[in-house]
């Protein structure tokens, strides 16, 4: 907790108390004036109510940004074409990309099209800017040399989860709480270690969580107390991974047929992409085996026995591949 720094109070007033050019990195996920309660608000505004207050917000987050930092901010279909303008037009921020996050659970619509995603612009503060390319990753779906064995740029179409309400992290009374992969890859993109993340609309303590495990400084303003006592609640508690992941990073490449660099690529795929996700080392020891067991002499065995051993996981038997979405 000494890293991060929780404010109770409305965004755009605590938004004026920070000082210029104080933040690295911007995450924003703000009310989509869908009518949604927060426990004693209500995020239902007249349009040029909410219009006003997305001007205003967005004006003190340019403030406190740095030069170079970078915003990301989360928004629903119908007015993210108003947010965009007035980052670009009226802030003269940099458009850097618009991001799409597919998620494929959501309410039914009996008439129209379901909604399965939620956009995601980021912008930043002139066009010299952190991008950690390395941090964020996707292993090749082929093993080729000329590649960058490290990984694929993963694009801005993202596959998360929803965080469903069985899920034991899930806040109490908070109708749009974002899954930690999601925000593990803006931070670990933009920013390094011991900068400074801000979330102006904290809700349930999300960023802050990844913030504390990505060794990041955070400050997490909130308007509703419950949500501020329940994020303090949510990192105190112990860590065993992040409640969601890009299930692309779970894949071990076709075509590692050389032994060496198969052995070398396990134990560095682990490093590069586990991190923060080592709940999920069974499902890449099992992909691993089923693709190359039949290769394998004593060495390698007993290179992912022994892996599997250190870490407490059976390892499987007689069973297909990984089925990985592309």
């Amino acid at each position: 907790m000494d890293k991060i720094k929780l404010i109770l109070g409305d965004a755009v007033e605590k938004l004026k108390t920070l000082d210029d050019s104080s933040v690295d990195l911007i995450v924003a996920d703000p009310p989509y004036n869908l009518g949604k309660d927060y426990i004693d608000t209500n995020d239902k505004m007249p349009f040029s109510t909410y219009h006003e207050f997305t001007r205003a917000w967005i004006k003190e987050a340019n403030r406190v940004l740095k030069k170079g930092g970078t915003i990301y901010v989360f928004m629903g279909m119908r007015l993210i074409s108003y947010l965009f303008e007035i980052m670009e037009q009226e802030e003269n921020l940099n458009f850097i990309s618009w991001i799409t996050w597919h998620y494929t659970q959501g309410v039914g619509k009996k008439k129209g099209w379901s909604s399965r995603h939620d956009d995601i612009l980021m912008f930043t503060k002139g066009k010299k800017y952190t991008f950690n390319l390395d941090a964020i990753r996707i292993p090749q779906k082929y093993y080729r040399s000329i590649n960058n064995m490290r990984g694929a740029n993963p694009g801005n179409v993202w596959d998360f989860s929803h965080i469903h309400y069985s899920q034991s992290n899930r806040a109490s009374q908070h109708p749009t709480q974002k899954p930690e992969g999601v925000i593990e890859r803006m931070i670990l993109a933009s920013s390094n270690e011991n900068d400074v993340v801000l979330d102006p609309f904290s809700g349930s303590g999300t960023t802050m969580r990844v913030v504390q495990q990505l060794n990041r400084r955070g400050i997490g303003i909130e308007i509703e107390p419950q949500y501020i006592e329940e994020t303090k609640q949510r990192l105190s508690e112990p860590f065993l991974g992040f409640d969601s992941i890009d299930e692309r990073v779970l894949r071990i490449p076709n075509d590692l047929n050389n032994r060496s660099i198969r052995d070398e690529y396990l134990r560095n795929h682990i490093n590069w992409f586990l991190n923060n996700h080592m709940d999920r080392l069974e499902d890449v020891l099992e992909d691993f085996i089923i693709k190359y067991s039949k290769k394998f002499n004593a060495d390698e065995m007993a290179l992912v026995e022994d892996i599997a051993q250190k870490n407490d996981i059976k390892l499987p038997s007689g069973k297909k591949p990984l089925e990985i979405r592309e």
